[in-house]
């Protein structure tokens, strides 16, 4: 379990929004998310200042891309396999009272990758008992972590642009017309994650242009199609590397959603974890050590 922290301020700094935490011996006792992503901010020790002018004149702990490269200064990658402690070990301390957590990098067998921000949720779902020490773990988004954690550390990882392809293709290209539509995880959907197996997922993906002209599959279903299309193709990559019977997914539930039916319709079974809740855990032990 989580031991109890004193009372400080802990940010989960995005690209495009910022959630600020105000921690009191192990609770939150408030918390506001907006905009102020870090392509947002030009003056970082300005916007910190502000930070503390509205929660409090409190030490800070911050995660995510603020210790990018677009961020307010860059908090190197520590190697996994890797822990809370070794997390808390290399802070990037900005002063006595605000520190930057590192990401985490690897290259097992050759292949180079990283994240950052993800950690502290990770490794906070471990130390507060939401998901086994020994698991597979899934973060949906614009890009999906797949993660092999062992001994509650983070052994391995992968990412894939899974959630900015569908983006990029409903923005750009020939489908973008037809992709308009709601996400659903109805049948539509499992028909994508079922086309999936298939493993040709750009041939997949015309098939989507075809359909339309053909007249076997109204538009107001693409989306959903395409959908199922990309996070099948993902999910049954992952699942032919893996011996886990179950998937733990951090993430909000409509996207949790999804993943959960592409992985049980892939055969596995899926369990929905509460992302902020692991967060917080995270952010908090890492204060504690």
């Amino acid at each position: 379990m989580v031991s109890k922290a004193t009372r400080f301020l802990a940010v989960d700094w995005g690209t495009t929004n910022r959630r600020v935490f105000l921690i009191d011996q192990g609770q939150v006792v408030r918390t506001e998310r907006d905009d102020r992503g870090v392509t947002a901010v030009e003056d970082f020790e300005s916007d910190a200042a502000g930070i503390r002018a509205q929660f409090g004149d409190l030490p800070m702990l911050m995660a995510g891309m603020v210790g990018s490269t677009v961020g307010w200064r860059v908090a190197p990658y520590v190697p996994a396999p890797a822990g809370l402690a070794d997390l808390a070990a290399n802070l990037l301390w900005i002063d006595d009272r605000t520190a930057i957590v590192p990401g985490i990098s690897t290259m097992v067998g050759g292949r180079p990758d990283v994240m950052r921000g993800e950690e502290v949720q990770l490794l906070g779902a471990v130390a507060a008992g939401l998901v086994p020490p020994d698991s597979l773990l899934c973060q949906p988004g614009t890009h999906c972590k797949w993660v092999e954690m062992e001994a509650g550390r983070v052994a391995d990882f992968t990412t894939a642009m899974t959630g900015e392809l569908f983006a990029m293709l409903r923005k750009h290209g020939l489908l973008a017309a037809q992709l308009g539509g709601e996400v659903r995880p109805g049948a539509a959907f499992r028909e994508g994650v079922e086309e999936a197996r298939r493993r040709d997922l750009t041939a997949s993906l015309f098939g989507i242009r075809a359909a339309k002209m053909l007249g076997v599959r109204d538009d107001a279903d693409a989306a959903s199609y395409a959908s199922g299309l990309l996070i099948g193709s993902d999910v049954a990559a992952r699942l032919a590397t893996t011996g886990h019977d179950t998937v733990h997914i951090l993430a909000d539930p409509v996207l949790g959603a999804l993943y959960s039916v592409a992985i049980e319709t892939l055969g596995r079974s899926a369990r929905l974890v509460d992302s902020q809740s692991a967060f917080v855990a995270g952010i908090i032990e890492i204060r504690n050590q």
